[in-house]
């Protein structure tokens, strides 16, 4: 169980996360897959959210990241979409003629200690389910 702690506390919040471009079109291929995971580390890296595991599809992001208790999920998710949207869009021109890139849902569930070792495997096995 990987328990992080500062003074006086300790946690252990692990968040499942899975979003989507707008209405599901395969924009993820290719440079801008690798594009999407150098913003995603970036980001991540910069708010202090740690990437555990992390899948990049054609249609879907899958990531499981642990943060800090502090932290809300849905500013995580919007920070994380908003960022990668707009630098995608400054390098692909062909993005720019796309209202948004991601759709404004997304998933997210909570992992214990049991299920992350689940849901790595499953984030890690997604590209041979597609």
């Amino acid at each position: 169980m990987d328990i992080n702690s500062l003074a006086h506390t300790k946690w252990n919040c692990k968040y499942h996360i899975v979003f989507a471009p707008k209405y599901r079109r395969k924009v993820a291929y290719g440079k801008m897959k690798q594009d999407i995971a150098n913003i995603l580390s970036m980001l991540c890296k910069r708010k202090g959210v740690e990437i555990v595991e992390a899948e990049i599809c054609p249609d879907h992001v899958h990531m499981l990241v642990s943060v800090y208790p502090q932290q809300s999920i849905p500013d995580v998710v919007k920070q994380i979409k908003g960022a990668t949207s707009h630098k995608l869009r400054e390098e692909f021109p062909q993005l720019k003629k796309m209202p948004s890139l991601w759709t404004r849902s997304y998933f997210v569930s909570t992992a214990g200690s049991v299920s992350s070792e689940t849901i790595k495997w499953y984030i890690d096995t997604q590209k041979t389910r597609d």
